[in-house]
């Protein structure tokens, strides 16, 4: 098996440890086998990958996209070092509000499972830092929404020491109790 799935506190957000072969000439990794990943009940179809490279204090989130278009991702960091959140948006959902955060580096070669129903958001921790992820939706600018990264009600522990760089967008996001899901 080239993956070890850890599930994490809140249900359906999966930690996946892939199998790394290393020697002197460097490494090789599998970061996705549908076959394993359907077997541990990761079974999206994903359509889409996305690459994005931020510098350190950044933080990116929480995002999400409505319904119809919520995107399930499956998120690595292919070089520096993050820790990445995933609030648990489902109105249904016993663990509505909760979060995870788990950090991904590329020293640890950690990957995070994120199904739809989700807010996700990270902030970088190294100087650089490049976020490699695949979305089981394609992105809809209409569908395209957020919480603050800052909610009180959520009370993400970001163990940062200093103020993040933020996106115009992500310092005028709604609380999640006024974000319509």
């Amino acid at each position: 098996m080239a993956f070890e799935f850890v599930k994490l506190d809140i249900d359906g957000v999966v930690l996946v440890k892939p199998k790394v072969y290393g020697d002197h000439r460097g490494f090789f990794m599998e970061t996705y086998k549908k076959s394993e990943f359907f077997e541990n009940g990761i079974t999206v179809d994903f359509n889409q990958d996305n690459h994005s490279k931020s510098t350190k204090g950044v933080l990116r989130g929480l995002h999400f996209q409505k319904a119809p278009y919520a995107q399930a991702k499956l998120v690595r960091c292919g070089r520096g070092r993050i820790y990445d959140v995933a609030v648990d948006i489902r109105p249904d959902s016993p663990t509505f509000g909760k979060y995870v955060k788990v950090e991904l580096s590329e020293e640890n070669k950690h990957m995070i499972f994120i199904p739809a129903g989700f807010a996700h958001g990270f902030v970088v921790l190294s100087d650089e830092a490049e976020l490699l992820y695949k979305a089981s939706g394609e992105y809809n600018a209409a569908a395209d929404s957020g919480i603050l990264w800052n909610d009180p009600d959520i009370n993400i522990d970001w163990e940062i020491d200093f103020e993040p760089i933020l996106s115009e967008k992500d310092t005028t996001q709604s609380r999640l109790r006024d974000v319509i899901i």
